[in-house]
């Protein structure tokens, strides 16, 4: 975290220029652009707390920040599973020894790209870097896009996202606590939410998905089939675990264990951020759990807009299929 009296951040130390990306903005994005809110910082369709994210910033990593080959990004639209993935690229890296999942923050092992709140100085980290990022795919950083680097691009039920949207506003000092998830619905479906719209994010990242290197993962596989979902991303980082090395990762990852850990459940953070007595941080580690909140009316809401936004993209999902 940055502390006061370490003079200005890195991404001021520099003149940040605002460009165009190339990638034309949705009538979603257009429309959230209109809303404002005390709470949200509104940057090109992404929205997140104000108080942890800054334009200048924004515009550094999208049009400045050079990406190296040797770099992983974890990519998720918020509550889509990033801390698991933090924590498989963690224990990926060090070969299923927990020795820095257990002493080191997430959000230091595996640093944001885009908040404030978290002041890395990611030019000054070694190759490989390994870096997490909740930003859509026309703010990401230009030079990814003509870069070997790779990422992960961790895509979750938006139905499960919406309930965990709602407890999430119980723990996150930074946002308004909604008191029902039907108040919540209207508001996801037009990207009046934490990370702007949903079904931009995800239609975003798969329509580059053949120009990058870019492995997409569902929450939903990662729960049928987690050992095989690790020696998948293995295989694309290029990475060799032997089975006792694999073995660890996976029992490491368990929800439990990282439930447990104070290094990755958040407990270590003040509580005015996220205050986890009132909500954990990391809650069940499930998927469906939607089925028990969601009305016939919200259902039909939900599926109709989800039809309607998806209707032209070329990838089935699990939950699709079900």
């Amino acid at each position: 975290m940055h502390r006061e009296g370490e003079g200005p951040p890195f991404w001021k130390r520099r003149t940040c220029r605002q460009e165009g990306v190339g990638i034309p903005l949705s009538s979603h994005l257009l429309k959230v652009q209109e809303m404002s809110s005390s709470n949200f910082l509104e940057h090109h369709g992404f929205l997140m707390p104000s108080k942890y994210f800054d334009k200048d910033k924004l515009e550094y990593i999208c049009n400045e920040f050079q990406v190296r080959d040797q770099d992983v990004f974890s990519i998720t639209y918020p509550k889509s599973g990033t801390t698991w993935m933090q924590e498989i690229l963690t224990l990926i890296q060090s070969d299923g020894d927990t020795t820095i999942s257990h002493t080191v923050p997430n959000w230091e092992r595996v640093p944001w790209l885009e908040p404030t709140l978290f002041s890395t100085n990611l030019e000054s980290l070694p190759s490989p870097r390994f870096m997490s990022s909740h930003l859509p795919v026309h703010l990401f950083p230009k030079s990814f896009f003509t870069s070997k680097a790779k990422a992960i691009y961790t895509v979750r039920n938006p139905r499960d996202i919406l309930v965990s949207l709602h407890y999430f506003s119980k723990t996150a000092g930074f946002l308004d606590e909604l008191d029902n998830i039907e108040e919540l619905l209207p508001k996801f479906l037009k990207g009046e939410v934490l990370g702007g719209s949903w079904f931009d994010h995800v239609r975003g990242w798969l329509g580059v998905k053949d120009q990058v290197n870019l492995l997409i993962v569902t929450y939903e596989e990662l729960l049928q089939d987690l050992r095989g979902s690790v020696v998948r991303i293995c295989n694309f980082l290029g990475k060799e675990l032997n089975e006792a090395a694999i073995d660890s990762v996976v029992e490491n990852v368990s929800f439990k264990n990282m439930k447990d850990n104070k290094m990755s459940n958040y407990s270590t953070f003040p509580k005015d951020i996220l205050d986890i007595q009132k909500s954990p941080f990391i809650r069940k580690g499930i998927s469906g759990e939607w089925k028990n909140h969601f009305t016939p009316a919200m259902s039909e809401s939900f599926d109709a807009a989800y039809k309607e936004a998806m209707k032209d993209i070329n990838f089935k999902f699990i939950w699709d299929q079900c």
